[in-house]
């Protein structure tokens, strides 16, 4: 089963990390990453960019309206994200106790990603994304 490690942190977690020595954190995150290369459940890993460089496309009104970053009232910000293939929602939740940039302010949200089969085969649209991903190797 695949789950998605999503990090989450306030501003004020986030304003925290800039008194970290870069090449420390991609020492402790590397040493993260490593060890779950090696358990063979890594099966993506990104970090994003600051939210102040992201923009916003609201839908509330009929035309969609693009804001850019920062995010306004924003308590938590989706940072970076895990993809694991693990067997377990258990599994994944302990992958995510042992994420190396943990404190106050920092969360992982950790979400269920269906697969294909689960969605009805006799859908057109469903059967066009299934011969994509045969396509592309990713069935």
């Amino acid at each position: 089963m695949k789950y998605m490690l999503i990090m989450r942190a306030t501003d004020e977690a986030f304003a925290g990390m800039a008194n970290i020595d870069f090449d420390q954190m991609l020492e402790t995150m590397g040493k993260y990453n490593d060890e779950l290369i090696r358990a063979g459940v890594l099966v993506a890993a990104e970090g994003l960019e600051d939210a102040a460089e992201g923009v916003v496309v609201d839908y509330s009104s009929e035309t969609p309206v693009v804001t850019d970053g920062p995010y306004g009232e924003t308590k938590e910000l989706f940072g970076g994200f895990y993809i694991l293939n693990v067997a377990s929602k258990e599994e994944a939740i302990e992958w995510a106790k042992r994420m190396p940039m943990t404190g106050p302010g920092f969360k992982t949200e950790i979400r269920r990603v269906p697969t294909i089969d689960e969605f009805p085969q006799d859908n057109e649209w469903i059967q066009k994304e299934r011969a994509w991903r045969e396509a592309t190797g990713q069935l």
